[in-house]
Order: structure tokens, then C-alpha cells, then sequence
């Protein structure tokens, strides 16, 4: 249990301690345009934050609508959600963080296409229709004239 509290302060402590050092190390080669990077990465993680909140009923009623877990939905959420405070965080490390959190697959967008309406299936090659036998004698008879 000693090493646990141990750990978490090193988090607590380490993690800005080494952001800090990587914006010194990084501000060093290119300058004013970091702290542009830091306030873009704010605004996208401030827009993203707010998209997903406003996303997670959807993305949860569609995820029991197609019979998957709402568990998926809400991890994905929450982890759209994480990564949008890491990039309002500043600091190059968490930006980097965040990004791997965003590039990774979200299993609630995925569809599974046995449990989905019929109507919302892909095509599957076959049109539905009504067949019509006519002979010919019947075409030849209606195009002459009377």
C-alpha cells in the first residue's frame, strides 16, 4: 500500500514536473509557436468536451438500439471525454496522450449487421419485385392498330 501512495505522487508531482521540462526543451527550437500549439490544442479539447457531451445519449441509445453493450458507449465517451482535458492541459506530454486516446478504434461506432433493422442493412444484391408473365401475342395485339 506504501508503494501505491508512492507511485501516485510521483504522478502527481512527476507529470507536470516533466511537461514543464519538454516545454523549456521545445520552446527552445521553435520558439512563440508552441505557445500557439498549446492554445489550439486548448480550443480543440474545449470543442471536443463539449461535442461529446452533448453525443454520449445518442451514441448510448444507439448502442442498446443495436443490442451491444452500453458499457462500450460510455467507455468510448469517457475516453473522448479524457482526452479532451489532456489537451486542455498544457503541455506537449498529455497532448500526445490525448491523441493515442483519440486514434484508438471506439467499439461502440462499430455496427454489428445481424442485429440491425432490415431496413438499415447493407445491400445485399437482391431487389424485391413483382414478375409479370405476357405473351407475345398479347404485345402484338395491343401495339396494331384497330
Amino acid at each position: 500500500m506504501r508503494n501505491i501512495g508512492f507511485i501516485l505522487l510521483f504522478v502527481i508531482f512527476g507529470f507536470p514536473a516533466l511537461e514543464i521540462y519538454l516545454m523549456f526543451l521545445v520552446a527552445g527550437y521553435i520558439g512563440w509557436w508552441l505557445l500557439l500549439s498549446l492554445i489550439v490544442s486548448a480550443v480543440f479539447g474545449w470543442l471536443l468536451i463539449k461535442e461529446e457531451s452533448l453525443a454520449v445519449f445518442g451514441r448510448l441509445a444507439l448502442t442498446v438500439q443495436n443490442g451491444q453493450s452500453p458499457f462500450a458507449a460510455i467507455w468510448d465517451s469517457g475516453r473522448t471525454m479524457l482526452a479532451g482535458v489532456l489537451l486542455i492541459f498544457p503541455g506537449l506530454l498529455s497532448d500526445v496522450v490525448a491523441l493515442i486516446l483519440l486514434l484508438l478504434p471506439n467499439k461502440a461506432d462499430r455496427i454489428n449487421p445481424r442485429n440491425m433493422p432490415r431496413n438499415m442493412q447493407q445491400d445485399d444484391g437482391i431487389i424485391e419485385g413483382e414478375v409479370r408473365v405476357v405473351e407475345v401475342e398479347q404485345i402484338e395485339s395491343k401495339s396494331k392498330p384497330h
